[in-house]
């Protein structure tokens, strides 16, 4: 890991040097809902210990929030709140053109949108903010994301889009790159939302820009790619400033500390690449000149009748998740929990599909109806029935407990791991973190626009370890008899699975899979 690489034990130790007290203050945030608002916390019991009254003096909080350094992350905000004093860090905007498509999301648009939204969680647990845009509009894609458990943001892109379009067009108007559309006799009438025209391949020689695309050339510049450029530049915006509508589009701080990283299909990616410099144009600042693109390989499917839509695609695996649980398990009831049950492990197999393999790389559907089964190691569905099978144990483990058969944990005096053990310690949990930060890091590229992220190591991590934990589970009887001389070896196993399990579930919930109790 790089020295400079923002991290969260960088950025604690620097918060807590700025508060000018031995202890150790803040915390870093793990509750989903409380990332939505910050990222650090410190807590106000301890706030009131270490300053009269639990005030912190205006100057400190000035500090905190100019805070800086190798390996520290960029603080956004740092206010005062009924939990304490609470800490935003640095910012990464993801930009989505799958959503701009057509209203029926097929399964390649799922590709980059499930990159996008996995890529968001895991910059979140690392203390960065995301904003994903541009917002969700259509009913219909709203409904299977939702099915899909993607955190999408939706709206209409705020009162203050209209003066940005209107600020982009008069940068517009006094480019030197823009002419005027002009109708040749005999050709068709221009459309109505038509503006001008923008010569992108001069601006790309003039600037030694490298990486893009060399058919770019003449650009047609709508009503529609000017709105999608004001989407970003308001996500950007609300990033570096606290009050985004009381500001002009043009008006970012040079050294704005917002990554700004085109999550893409490589179908979209000329396209893109236009909008990316028609916003290098039209807003030549620090953030405009930093934006990269990661592009998802193609999407292929195989045996379909017709082309097939992403709700046509879920419903496809939700009967196979549904049939090959009816074999394993025998009719179920048609109940919510069980039905809840069944669309975790539809939106577990689609998402461990798209994300199991390297971004760039192409993945093939196989779409035949019995193409797919719980059975699969290789399966999200293996995973969620391995973190279950956890779920069971723990359950079974207190409900003895409650029935006076078996202790509360007491403290060990010592450990005997067997070699199964020792595997799940050396191989998984110790490394753990790391595996998040890798899955989170965006490298700068050696050269050009496009990045490459380790975006599936979270999935096959998961995967590795669901194959090793079913080995072990298979092999050793965890909750063995109630005899007194092999009590400190079942509560050693206890803990070390404990661990596993919150293990699983901190993976998980950078897919937005929650943790399920059965299957």
């Amino acid at each position: 890991t790089g020295e400079g690489r923002p991290g969260v034990a960088a950025t604690l130790r620097a918060l807590n040097g700025a508060l000018g007290r031995p202890a150790a203050l803040w915390v870093k945030e793990s509750g989903a809902r409380n990332l939505r608002h910050r990222d650090f916390l410190a807590p106000r019991a301890a706030l009131s210990a270490a300053f009269p009254g639990g005030q912190v003096p205006a100057d400190v909080v000035a500090g905190v929030t100019s805070l800086g350094g190798p390996g520290v992350l960029a603080v956004r905000g740092c206010q005062e709140t009924p939990a304490g004093l609470a800490v935003q860090a640095g910012w990464a905007v993801l930009p989505c053109p799958a959503l701009r498509g057509p209203p029926a999301l097929r399964p390649r648009h799922l590709r980059p949108l499930l990159l996008a939204d996995h890529l968001a969680q895991l910059l979140r647990a690392q203390g960065v903010g995301v904003r994903l845009v541009p917002a969700l509009a259509e009913e219909g894609s709203r409904e299977v994301l939702r099915r899909l458990r993607v955190d999408w943001p939706s709206g209409s892109g705020g009162s203050a889009l209209p003066d940005t379009v209107s600020a982009l067009k008069r940068a517009l108007g006094q480019s030197p790159c823009a002419a005027a559309c002009e109708q040749g006799p005999g050709t068709a009438a221009l459309p109505e939302d038509v503006i001008c025209k923008v010569h992108l391949k001069s601006f790309v020689e003039q600037q030694g820009l490298v990486g893009y695309d060399p058919n770019l050339d003449v650009l047609v510049v709508t009503e529609g790619k000017l709105r999608s450029l004001a989407e970003l530049q308001q996500a950007v915006l609300q990033c570096t400033v606290s009050n985004a509508a009381a500001l002009p589009a043009s008006c970012f701080p040079d050294g704005s500390c917002c990554s700004i990283v085109h999550v893409v299909s490589c179908e979209e990616e000329f396209q893109q690449q236009q909008l990316d410099l028609l916003w290098r144009i039209l807003d030549p600042g620090a953030h405009t000149a930093l934006q990269k693109h990661l592009v998802c390989g193609p999407v292929k499917v195989t045996n379909p009748s017709s082309p097939i839509g992403a709700d046509q695609y879920f419903q496809l695996r939700k009967r196979q998740m549904y049939k090959a649980s009816v074999m394993k398990y025998g009719e179920l009831a048609q109940d919510e929990a069980w039905t809840e049950v069944i669309d975790t492990l539809t939106a577990a197999a689609i998402r461990f599909e798209m994300l199991s393999t390297a971004h760039r790389s192409q993945i093939t559907l196989d779409l035949e109806d019995s193409s797919i089964s719980t059975k699969g190691t290789k399966s999200g569905a293996f995973v969620m029935y391995n973190c279950a099978r956890l779920a069971t144990l723990f359950d079974t483990y207190q409900r003895a407990v409650e029935r006076g058969e078996r202790q509360i944990w007491p403290s060990l005096t010592h450990i005997i791991f067997s070699q199964g053990e020792w595997l799940l310690l050396f191989n998984y949990l110790l490394p753990f973190p790391e595996v998040l930060q890798q899955a989170a890091q965006l490298p700068p590229p050696s050269k050009g626009i496009r990045i490459t992220a380790n975006t599936e190591i979270v999935c096959k991590f998961l995967i590795q370890l669901s194959m090793d934990f079913s080995s072990y589970y298979n092999r050793v009887h965890i909750l063995g008899e109630p005899l007194p001389h092999l009590f400190d070896q079942m509560f050693a196993r206890l803990r070390l699975l404990g661990a596993v399990r919150d293990m699983f579930h901190s993976a998980l919930a950078t897919l937005h899979l929650p943790p399920l109790s059965q299957i």
